[in-house]
């Protein structure tokens, strides 16, 4: 009876020394080096590496950050920035989805936009800031106008691209089964085309957070990047650098997030290559 009730036990170990360590494995790869930069920023201030008062030890900013979600600014700050960047970010996609398909299907369409197309890809949206602020104020129409024109390019241009590198040998199989041009465009260029257009999408998502903060920067009084300028100006250095690492979380968040919605549109694409 004691052997058989060892059995179970024995491969219940061999079954944890199977499948955890490599778990583990990949969780230290993925972590070590975030993990090591925390130590550093953690002990360079601490031990006259770095001046506290301008680099504060990793703890003190931690600190700031759960003082700030205790009293509901962060929260409050949040919010602001988000309805901003989402509001930017959704027009860009409305606009410049259809517009890039149109464009990269019809020759005609490019060749009349193009030189458009050039001239503004080309222009940094922050030097068009104070442009926006002249003709739509400071309010909130100005900030949602810049993260719409800084999304509009990454989408549209890649749009573009996707349509234009569809391999030809799909669409002259296509055509070779007599399909309409709607259906073509429905059922080889747009699947097709996915992987390229959400290259752009994830370019802009990463990009309408960056101009905002920039944009409340200079005209705002809520919003993230108003949290990091307040916080500089008042020399309340810990709460400057809990706004900074909300930014980069929220970047990786959001980066991730278009990522496994990528994967799950373009899974037939993964099924054929598997």
């Amino acid at each position: 009876m004691e052997n058989v009730k060892a059995v179970p036990a024995a491969l219940q170990t061999k079954r944890i020394k199977i499948n955890f360590p490599l778990n583990l494995r990949k969780l230290f790869k993925q972590s070590i080096v975030l993990v090591l930069l925390a130590l550093v920023w953690e002990f360079a201030p601490l031990t006259g590496f770095a001046d506290p008062a301008f680099l504060p030890p990793f703890t003190d900013v931690i600190q700031a950050l759960w003082n700030l979600i205790l009293s509901g600014e962060l929260f409050h700050h949040f919010a602001a920035s988000m309805v901003r960047s989402l509001s930017g970010f959704a027009l860009a996609l409305v606009i410049a989805i259809p517009l890039g398909l149109t464009i990269g299907w019809y020759p005609l369409a490019r060749e009349l936009l193009n030189p458009v197309m050039e001239l503004f890809r080309n222009t940094a949206a922050l030097a068009l800031l104070p442009v926006f602020m002249l003709i739509l104020g400071i309010g909130e129409t100005s900030k949602i106008a810049i993260v719409l024109f800084a999304c509009t390019w990454p989408i549209l241009l890649n749009t573009i691209a996707a349509v234009g590198n569809v391999d030809p040998l799909l669409i002259k199989s296509a055509r070779s089964m007599n399909i309409s041009s709607f259906k073509l465009f429905v059922k080889v260029i747009l699947p097709a085309s996915v992987p390229t257009i959400f290259t752009g999408i994830r370019m802009a998502g990463t990009g309408a957070i960056l101009v905002l903060i920039a944009a409340e920067m200079v005209g705002a009084k809520e919003g993230l990047g108003y949290l990091i300028t307040y916080s500089q100006y008042n020399f309340e250095i810990p709460e400057m650098f809990a706004g900074i690492l909300t930014i980069a979380l929220l970047g990786l968040i959001i980066n991730q997030g278009l990522s496994m919605m990528e994967r799950k549109l373009s899974k037939w694409k993964q099924q054929v290559n598997g």
